[in-house]
């Protein structure tokens, strides 16, 4: 069985700064790929970054391009999300997902973590 268990989140004031993971057991990533979405209150949930597993590309959101940075580490099985420059509206609940296509699109994954809240204070 796949798991996927995110952590990390807490409150920061905005200009803040904060780190991500997401631990993956039960299934080898290296046909994979992974991604972080989030979803605020009353909005969808909506696409953050995401890398494939074995080459290492990744993309982002343009809101959060320059500010937010994806990363794997492939002996630790953990996929990490670090968040510079917080603004209040990077205010969400975010979660890991893993999906055997690389995509931006929240259909594509069929795993997801249970979430984590991240709270940005202006």
């Amino acid at each position: 069985q796949v798991q996927l268990a995110e952590s990390g989140g807490g409150w920061v004031q905005a200009g803040g700064s904060l780190k991500l993971s997401c631990v993956v057991s039960g299934r080898s990533l290296s046909s994979l790929s992974m991604g972080w979405f989030r979803q605020a209150p009353g909005k969808e949930r909506e696409f953050v970054a995401a890398v494939a597993w074995s080459l290492g590309r990744t993309a982002y959101a343009d809101s959060v391009k320059g500010r937010f940075t994806i990363a794997k580490d492939n002996d630790k099985n953990t996929l990490t999300l670090q968040m510079n420059s917080l603004a209040p509206e990077d205010t969400a609940v975010y979660y890991c997902g893993q999906a055997y296509t690389y995509s931006v699109l929240e259909q594509d994954y069929d795993v997801w973590g249970q979430g984590t809240q991240v709270t940005v204070s202006s």
